[in-house]
């Protein structure tokens, strides 16, 4: 396996989470007595760019198909961080209806859809079309497509370029991070903006994040080296923001590396030397993430063992791919020690979760079963999901989070001890 950016020979192993099958690939009940295909998860770190990634074992045109089971509208707190984005941009660079702003991987129009009320034309392309057609219903023009050079192209002929061009959680999701970047530079005006928002591998790193590797994440992404990857494209990094996403984001901007129309922010060095200082442009900085990892795995399976000897209701709160990632590496198999896990989106309810097979249901189970303890799987959501359920104070109900360790909440967001 070669590096998907400077195509160096990969040696550096960053952590081996073994086999599991696609996160996003829930089973209908017929499924559950059908093969289910498992692949590798192990992950990779450059020692040339120290770009960490997985091999594209799983392609990317399977995993973004019609069955896609995400739509970003389901999460309050990430259509309002779009909100709070769209007004940061439209302040800082005037956006207006003279401007064309597009987004790549643009879902069901979470975002777009504040341009639109502010009257900027927009274009989602998103490659999954039951989201695109959400998007569609909501009166935003959406192509359904992957974004790429040649797709740019065939853009820029139809004389659509960005003033502002979007990715949020897409970079980490493309196999040919070359060729998407070189079609970010094709689709930008002259004068444009890019804006990429994207876990921070730091964070992944500092804070044990193993859950958020997943085979629909290609690559782990630094500041460093992600600059790397845009000056080869001759794209360049003019500011850089930390944002509290995913337990930790970058929100980056670039331009035309000719535009000479912006500054380039004292942020885009002082990110580099935090990088720096931490070790991160270096082998160590990745050697002892599988040790972590491993302790993680087992207070998790100590937890569960423990709940069911003393007799107590264990269930999960959002059937996301990080709780995917968690429950496949620790070898939690059916309803045994989690009885079902609760997911807002109607497209996941009624399926079951894959490799684990623990169903998915409404919200209204959790008052029926009334459970002594909820995991929250996606743990970024922690506070918006404690909110929504405080009703399971009523018997005494308590949240769990295992990253990066075991963590048990009261409903009133007070840490308590197991």
């Amino acid at each position: 396996m070669n590096c998907r950016f400077c195509k160096e020979p990969l040696h550096n192993k960053f952590v081996d989470l073994v086999n599991c099958p696609p996160s996003n690939a829930f089973l209908t009940e017929e499924q559950l007595s059908e093969p289910e295909t498992y692949f590798p998860l192990t992950i990779y770190a450059c020692h040339n760019c120290h770009l960490v990634q997985v091999d594209e074992y799983k392609k990317a045109k399977e995993i973004f198909n019609s069955d896609y089971v995400y739509f970003s509208s389901y999460s309050k707190s990430w259509v309002e961080h779009a909100r709070r984005y769209v007004e940061a941009m439209v302040a800082r660079f005037g956006y207006n209806e003279d401007s064309f702003v597009m987004e790549i991987a643009s879902n069901d129009g979470y975002l777009l859809q504040h341009f639109k009320n502010k009257g900027v034309p927009v274009l989602g392309i998103e490659p999954t079309q039951n989201t695109a057609n959400e998007a569609i219903l909501k009166g935003i023009p959406t192509i359904s497509e992957y974004f790429g050079s040649g797709f740019a192209h065939e853009l820029s002929l139809r004389e659509q370029k960005a003033d502002l061009l979007i990715g949020n959680n897409v970079l980490a999701h493309v196999p040919d991070i070359n060729d998407f970047v070189e079609g970010l530079k094709v689709a930008l005006r002259r004068s444009g903006v890019i804006t990429m928002e994207f876990p921070h591998l730091l964070r992944l790193v500092e804070d044990c994040q193993f859950d958020t590797i997943y085979h629909e994440h290609f690559s782990y992404l630094s500041f460093t080296t992600v600059k790397k990857i845009f000056e080869s494209h001759a794209l360049e990094m003019f500011d850089v923001e930390e944002v509290p996403t995913h337990g930790g984001s970058l929100r980056i901007f670039a331009k035309h590396k000719k535009d000479d129309t912006k500054a380039i922010s004292p942020n885009v060095e002082a990110m580099l030397q935090k990088e720096a200082a931490a070790g991160i442009t270096t082998d160590e900085y990745y050697l002892d993430f599988q040790e972590r990892v491993d302790a993680i795995k087992y207070e998790l399976l100590q937890f569960l063992v423990d709940k069911k000897r003393a007799g107590k209701k264990v269930i999960g709160y959002g059937a996301a791919a990080k709780g995917n990632t968690l429950l496949n590496y620790a070898g939690v198999k059916g309803s045994d020690l989690i009885e079902f896990v609760v997911d807002a989106a109607p497209s996941k309810q009624g399926k079951y979760l894959p490799g684990s097979h623990i169903p998915v249901v409404e919200e209204a189970s959790i008052r029926e079963l009334e459970p002594d303890f909820i995991i929250i799987f996606p743990w970024n959501l922690k506070d918006e999901v404690m909110h929504q359920l405080a009703y399971v104070s009523e018997w005494g109900g308590r949240f769990v989070t295992f990253i990066p360790s075991l963590q048990v909440f009261e409903p009133e967001l007070k840490k308590v001890v197991v």
